[in-house]
Order: C-alpha cells, then structure tokens, then sequence
C-alpha cells in the first residue's frame, strides 16, 4: 500500500493510492488527523481492511503533495553510509574512516519540502548538491530496540533527497549547518508499506539530473544495516511514530566530481528507488528578498 499527506485546498490530509486515485483517510478517519498517527495506531495492521471499503475521491494527477510525514519529530540522517560512496569521498581527499558507530546529524522539519514542490538553493551558496537515500518510516516508537526486533518497528518506506549545501556543511566538524537550509529536503511521494517493498537490502537507486544519471547503486552497499541505525538511534532517542531514518546516499555526488558539478536554478533532480517510485523536483533560487 501507498500512503502520503497532502493538501485538499487548505486543509492537510492524508491518505491512501488507489489505482489512480486517492483514499481520503483523514477525512473517513478523524481520529487519526495525520498519517504518523495512524501509523502509531492499532488500526495500521488493518489498513488493507480500512482502504478496501473506501472509493477514491480525488485523482492523484490533481493532488498537491505535502512531505511524506510533513512534521516528524526528528529527522536522523546517516552520514557516508554507503561503502561506494564513503570510497569516493577517501578518493577525494577527504580523510574519513569507517567507525564502529552509525555518524548521524538531525534535520529539523521545516527544511523538508514535498514531491514536485521547488527545491530551493540558498542565495548564500551555489554549492548544491544531491543526495538521494531510503527513508525509513517508523510505525512502533521505543527505546533501546534490538536488531532482531528493528524490523517490526519500521511502518514503511520512502525516498529522501539530502540536498546539501556544501561549503556551509564544511564550516565546523558538525555537518548540519549545511543539512537544514529551508526547502532543502524533499521527502516523497509517499510512504510504501514493507509488504510492498521486497527486500529493502537490496533495493536499487537511481538519482538523475536532468534525466542524466549520476547516482547509480542498491542498499546492499550500506555500512550500517537498516536494523543497526534503529537499535542506534533508539538507544539515544525516544524513538516515535512518524519519526525518519534517512539512511545516508551512494556514489556519485557532485563535489567529488572534477571539476565539481552543483545545482543550479532551472535542473530537475530525481530520485528513483525500486518498488517505491520516484521523487522529482525541480531547483529554483531563493528569492532575493527573504
């Protein structure tokens, strides 16, 4: 099952993909007002149940996106997580090792825009760079999760481009300044439930820019495995519905390029991953008034 947030006017929902529409559950489900809480509720397990007696109302080609999850309480993303691109990064020049625990930085939520919504290059930098990663949803909240149970705490996938503002994210040895200029991190187009998803190990990856590819891998090249950065992250946080893992992006980014190669105003970047979709944005540049 496909599930995503939205906008129906002014009011913010969510829902479910049916063929080529869409299940208003906010509406049908009150109790739930966004998707994190239905993601958190008893009534998750019976989704096929709760869809299958709904009719969709609104075409999906009419509906205006919101971020999967558009106010998680934390955003964890995973730093050099994919063993190609940690190489790229050593070839480089830049001096990193492979550590025995997951590096991690937090994004806050008001960076996130949605699928075909602009993405926005700061007019303080025009290093811009894209980063597109598996999102993991969490469905079950806790603390101290272990691997053998991190599985069965994930709600589902999506797709996650970290667009990057390079030169800002080199100002300290803390990367974040860089990871959370506003309208920087596209999270789409929806949410894919596991059942739908195959083996999320071994999931291939595509970004492309400008219908040129330069991200091509799978999620077998991750460091630290999917339950990992659970039991990670959940020995550090309260762990909660709705809350994401991007799970850091492979090879092919464009400041190890050379010359380096950086968004500009006018590109489309997307990022395709197998058995979720694909998750599109145009740049644009920040106005010069803000």
């Amino acid at each position: 099952m496909k599930l995503l947030s939205f906008l129906d006017g002014n009011r913010e929902s969510w829902g479910a993909v049916v063929e080529n529409g869409v299940v208003d559950l906010g509406r049908a489900l009150p109790q739930y007002p966004t998707l994190a809480d239905f993601l958190g509720s008893d009534d998750y397990a019976k989704r096929e149940a709760i869809v299958g007696g709904q009719k969709p109302t609104l075409a999906l080609s009419d509906v205006k996106y919101l971020p999967v999850i558009p106010r998680p309480e934390k955003i964890v993303c995973a730093v050099r997580n994919y063993l190609d691109h940690h190489n790229e990064a050593v070839a480089f020049g830049m001096k990193r090792e492979i550590t025995e625990f997951p590096p991690i930085f937090l994004r806050v939520w008001r960076s996130q825009v949605a699928h075909n919504a602009p993405v926005i290059r700061p007019k303080v930098s025009d290093n811009f760079d894209w980063e597109g990663e598996l999102a993991v949803v969490i469905g079950k909240g806790g603390r101290h999760i272990s691997q053998a149970d991190a599985w069965s705490h994930v709600a589902g996938y999506s797709i996650y481009n970290d667009v990057s503002v390079r030169d800002w994210q080199r100002h300290a040895q803390q990367i974040a300044s860089g990871k959370n200029f506003v309208g920087t991190g596209p999270f789409g187009p929806w949410l894919v439930t596991p059942d739908e998803i195959g083996d999320p190990t071994k999931l291939k990856l595509e970004t492309r820019v400008n219908g040129a590819t330069v991200q091509s891998s799978d999620t077998s090249m991750l460091i630290f495995s999917i339950p990992r950065l659970i039991e990670y992250c959940s020995t550090i946080f309260d762990l909660v519905p709705g809350d994401v893992i991007a799970t850091g992006t492979p090879a092919g980014v464009g400041f190890t390029r050379k010359p380096p190669i950086f968004l500009k105003a006018g590109d489309v970047v997307e990022v395709e991953i197998e058995n979720i979709g694909v998750l599109r944005n145009p740049v644009v540049d920040e106005a010069q008034g803000r």
